[in-house]
């Protein structure tokens, strides 16, 4: 499909600088840009590449001033990103959606499957499952007995969604992601360790996104539950009885111990490490790699093991880097005090 300039403008409510009637068919980063591509700018590291780019049309903020000549047509809009992702969005939809269910998939006679529902070969939907409509669950996945999944759902292929667990409506889970393993519970004997039966679910509320291999354990008794809204990336683990509150969003390789509350909006770095039974405020930010031994206040931007603000952060790992020179010195000067000392004995 081919839009212009003008139809680009009226739809994201953006001012355009350039030819209105200027076409594009696919997208592209402006670095690489093409003809018939749009592009953005909204980082200003990239805005040399403004002034090269082939792309036909470039998003850009309202602010954004070219110091030299653009050839491009450019449309302004409040946010270059944010627009971006409504254009990518009704890009998405205008595809064509997988529909019907493919004769190699098993349904249980029990489950119940709604309308316009995708399920594709080799895919396993457990007895009284229930499967809400216009819901995509690609080949190779494994829906467990009693799972509820609501309407407008996307499950990609080899996904897991253990026995009881709730998924709501406009959920993404991408492969490879378990949902519902039991939590790690296990109790210390004489003989080893003694299996503690996980007896809870899993709770997805609405429109939440889960990365590839990320796994949510069940919990021991009631509900591990990733609130609305919540954004998940690649490779986190999440364990039993957390509680993700709404629109909190985790980059790749976050682990959070059992118990904890996560408040909502927050934001994780890659890699945040985050102990058990303690609690994280809402509008939390961690920067990559923290580790977090206890509750955190509301509002808090921290970074760092301990965590700390950012600022004494950084001036600390500024100075970390100067401790072998420092410790040369200190030796050099304890050498200087001990010979000055011995001076002054004679």
């Amino acid at each position: 499909m081919e839009f212009s300039a003008k139809q680009i403008a009226a739809f994201i409510q953006g001012e355009i600088v350039g030819d209105e009637n200027a076409t594009v068919h696919t997208f592209a980063k402006i670095e690489e840009g093409m003809p018939g591509a749009i592009s953005f700018l909204s980082n200003p590291k990239y805005t040399p590449y403004i002034y090269d780019t082939q792309s036909s049309i470039v998003l850009v903020n309202k602010d954004f001033v070219p110091e030299q000549e653009i050839k491009t047509t450019l449309i302004k809009v409040d946010n270059a990103y944010e627009s971006l992702a409504k254009l990518l969005n009704l890009y998405e939809m205008s595809k064509p959606k997988k529909q019907g269910i493919d004769s190699l998939a098993f349904i249980a006679p029990s489950a119940k499957i709604g309308e316009n529902v995708y399920i594709g070969a080799f895919a396993y939907i457990g007895e009284n499952t229930i499967i809400g409509d216009n819901t995509q669950i690609y080949p190779h996945t494994f829906i467990g007995d009693g799972v509820k999944i609501g309407n407008s759902c996307l499950l990609y292929s080899n996904v897991n969604v253990y026995h009881d667990c709730r998924i709501g409506n406009e959920c993404i889970v991408h492969s490879g992601a378990v949902i519902g393993a039991d939590g790690f519970g296990f109790a210390p004997t004489s003989n080893g360790y003694d299996k503690i039966p996980q007896i809870g679910i899993v709770i997805l509320e609405d429109k939440v996104d889960i990365g590839a291999n990320t796994c949510i354990d069940r919990a021991t008794m009631g509900a591990t539950v990733i609130h609305s809204g919540a954004k998940i990336d690649n490779l986190v683990q999440i364990a039993h009885n957390d509680e993700i509150g709404s629109h909190t969003v985790m980059a790749a390789q976050v682990g959070i111990a059992g118990s904890t509350k996560i408040g909502e909006w927050c934001m994780f770095g890659g890699q945040v490490g985050i102990a058990g039974h303690i609690k994280v405020g809402d509008r939390v930010n961690l920067g990559a790699q923290s580790g977090v031994p206890s509750s955190i206040k509301p509002d808090s931007v921290l970074i760092g093991t301990p965590p700390m603000e950012p600022k004494p952060y950084f001036k600390a790992a500024v100075m970390a880097k100067k401790l072998p020179d420092m410790y040369t010195e200190l030796n050099n000067l304890r050498k200087e005090l001990k010979e000055l000392k011995q001076q002054l004995n004679k």
